[in-house]
């Protein structure tokens, strides 16, 4: 997994708009898997971010980068934990929820549709998204939107966007731990 690769899937958490962000990875071998997080780790704790493996699935590796203190105030959040007692969760602290999620994407090939409260995205479309089985959002972009269209079309432009200057800065040189934000 390079740095330009983190990039390109994580930038709007790399740069604190975001909770989390996930993407697929190969790695040849267990060893280098780990070798890599931890050096991933090594960067980007210090700048309040976290890198750990949810489930290994044909071959590849899903990666998820998130900022721990975002992701609590976001599962504490009434809605978002509401939704996750219903789906089964233990909501007493944000590392139990992690592992309910990882337990669930090693027992299913599909994702958890409550995967998006772990992304930051609204409650309001992660539980339109359950209610309706993905069927009659009002948009799509990052996510499907059943809440606030303009704003989740604001916020689409801005990952873009910070997507796009976080990439560029990469091919310029720049290291992933001098302009990931602190937060």
């Amino acid at each position: 997994m390079s740095e330009e690769m983190l990039v390109r899937h994580c930038s709007p958490t790399l740069m604190g708009l975001k909770t989390g962000n996930m993407f697929s990875c190969r790695f040849e071998t267990k060893e280098d898997e780990h070798k890599t997080l931890t050096e991933m780790n090594r960067k980007l704790t210090p700048k309040g971010l976290r890198v750990i493996p949810l489930r290994h699935h044909n071959g590849a590796t899903l990666i998820y980068l998130y900022r721990p203190s975002k992701l609590k105030k976001d599962l504490n959040c009434k809605q978002a934990s509401d939704i996750l007692v219903e789906m089964g969760y233990c909501c007493e602290n944000v590392n139990l929820c992690i592992a309910s999620l990882m337990k669930k994407l090693q027992a299913n090939d599909d994702f958890p549709h409550e995967i998006g409260l772990f992304l930051g995205y609204p409650p309001e479309d992660v539980c339109g998204f359950i209610r309706n089985k993905g069927c009659d959002c009002k948009c799509v972009g990052c996510w499907k939107v059943y809440g606030d269209e303009n704003k989740a079309k604001q916020t689409f432009d801005k990952y873009k966007r910070c997507t796009e200057l976080c990439c560029s800065l990469v091919e310029k040189g720049y290291r992933i731990e001098n302009f990931a934000v602190s937060c």
